[in-house]
């Protein structure tokens, strides 16, 4: 059986010669296009005619772009997210969707907890005066003096009450879904409503999917109810804040910064507000990065492809 795989995972597309021999075995033709961090519907619309299955990245794979492709057997989505993918049109046209659950929880709770550390010891702020030759001491907050409220008690969420907690934080928690017993006791998690959570948290953890529930969960409300001295923190999925409330919180200094690993688009245009905000910690969509993490995501992306295009072939 020949296929045609198209590969647009940004993080898969530099290695994918090393995986050459699974592919080659089994007559499968790779393309490869350009990608800079994801392909639009009008990019994929050009690639995706004759193609059997996808390794994507956070590509836009609307109904249109699926329809486009009638070979289409099986996305196999690089990581665990799939809110770019249009879901119920795949189950409609047949179309398998995979992933990799539970593939970046560790790498991304470490880079929570670096922004909250950041934020309680004015550590780059710190750094940046002593490079500019002043010498100041800011002060900071331990963070056993400090609560921090979890949005998406999931694999990441739960990775991020772990760590707080063994900082002595105190931790509050919020998700839609009743979470585990053992887990609430053994960490001491206060599971309470998401406006609780805002009014008490001097750090917000955005650990959530993206869904129709959580599109711009954080808006003009939702910061108003925060304290002054407080920090969002985003390592989910950009469209989980709104924005242009986010900008305007900031700067009517209703709360004190943001750490965001994630953007509304991206790319991050070079006009955004955020980019001159010294109160913003940024970062390109980084927050999985671990080398042992990718591996990992290489194989089960792939083993997730060829196990739906050998079942199909059947």
């Amino acid at each position: 059986m020949k296929w045609v795989v198209l590969v647009t995972a940004p993080y898969m597309q530099p290695v994918i010669d090393r995986f050459a021999p699974l592919f080659t075995e089994r007559q499968i033709t790779l393309l490869v296009p350009p990608v800079r961090e994801r392909m639009e519907e009008e990019e994929l619309l050009q690639w995706v005619g004759d193609v059997d299955g996808v390794i994507c990245g956070d590509d836009r794979f609307t109904e249109r772009v699926l329809k486009a492709a009638p070979q289409l057997k099986v996305l196999s989505k690089w990581g665990t997210g799939i809110d770019s993918i249009d879901q119920v049109a795949c189950q409609r046209l047949g179309i398998a969707v995979c992933n990799t659950p539970n593939a970046f929880s560790e790498p991304v709770a470490d880079s929570v907890m670096g922004y909250i550390l950041s934020f309680a010891r004015k550590l780059p702020w710190m750094d940046r005066d002593m490079h500019q030759g002043r010498w100041y001491k800011m002060p900071g907050v331990a963070l056993n003096e400090s609560v921090l409220g979890v949005i998406g008690v999931g694999n990441v969420g739960k990775a991020v009450v772990r760590r707080a907690t063994a900082f002595g934080m105190r931790v509050l928690g919020h998700d839609w879904i009743d979470l585990p017993a053992n887990f609430v006791e053994a960490t001491g998690l206060e599971v309470t409503t998401k406006d609780e959570l805002l009014r008490q948290a001097d750090f917000v953890s955005l650990n959530c999917d993206l869904n129709p529930t959580s599109f711009h969960l954080m808006d003009e409300r939702e910061f108003a109810l925060m304290k002054p001295n407080a920090v969002v923190i985003n390592t989910a999925r950009g469209p989980i804040i709104d924005e242009p409330a986010l900008i305007r919180a900031l700067e009517a200094e209703q709360i004190v910064g943001a750490a965001l690993d994630v953007f509304e688009n991206e790319p991050l245009p070079l006009d955004s507000p955020l980019r001159s905000m010294s109160n913003v910690l940024m970062a390109p969509h980084n927050s999985n990065s671990s080398p042992a993490a990718w591996e990992r995501v290489h194989l089960s992306t792939i083993h997730n492809l060829l196990a739906v295009l050998e079942e199909k072939a059947r």
